[in-house]
């Protein structure tokens, strides 16, 4: 009994003063966590780069709609739709819509709808996630203080954001922003 306990020992002894492999020990211990980080550091960044493009998407179409004089035809709202989309290249844009409305915000700080559209895979219309005419939208308190009696273009982007993978985020994320344009030559822009 007593030679097979000082053989493990020895064994130990001889394992402890051993280095070949300790290398490739080393890295299997760390390599899932380093693959985790590497993962989730392409998933964040890619979730943020759509953000960011959702934000320009909203914020392009409602621009160019507010530079119009006193009327839009549609066949040109269709097309800075179209421009804004692109946007959103490389990546998919089957699950973006974008909406752009003109608001009447009456001298009481009250507001009315007066047109809406919505874009979503190369089709326009007043459905959707457009707004209801002549129905109040939700504005923020200083959008309406700065539009008081005046008209202000609303434009709004939503995308549902597809995770590369299901290690990080486990479900879709919706994403959605909005901006706010007083029409730069101050009057009702007209959709023709």
């Amino acid at each position: 009994m007593r030679g097979w306990i000082s053989n493990i020992f020895g064994l130990l002894a001889r394992f402890s003063r051993a280095r070949e492999g300790v290398a490739a020990v080393e890295f299997a211990l760390i390599l899932p966590m380093m693959l985790v980080l590497y993962v989730g550091s392409v998933e964040v960044s890619t979730l943020i780069s759509s953000d960011r493009r959702v934000q320009l998407t909203a914020g392009t179409v409602g621009d160019l709609v507010a530079r119009s004089d006193t009327s839009i035809p549609v066949a040109t709202l269709t097309n800075y739709f179209r421009a804004a989309e692109n946007i959103m290249l490389p990546g998919a844009t089957s699950t973006l819509v974008q909406v752009v409305s003109l608001v009447q915000v009456k001298a009481d700080g009250t507001n009315l709808v007066v047109w809406s559209r919505q874009y979503s895979g190369s089709t326009l219309s007043s459905a959707g996630k457009a707004r209801v005419v002549n129905q109040p939208m939700t504005i923020p308190t200083n959008m309406t203080n700065v539009a008081k009696g005046a008209y202000l273009i609303v434009s709004e982007a939503y995308f549902t954001f597809q995770p590369i993978t299901t290690m990080i985020f486990q479900a879709t994320i919706p994403l959605y922003r909005q901006n706010f344009y007083i029409p730069r030559f101050g009057g009702k822009i007209d959709l023709v």
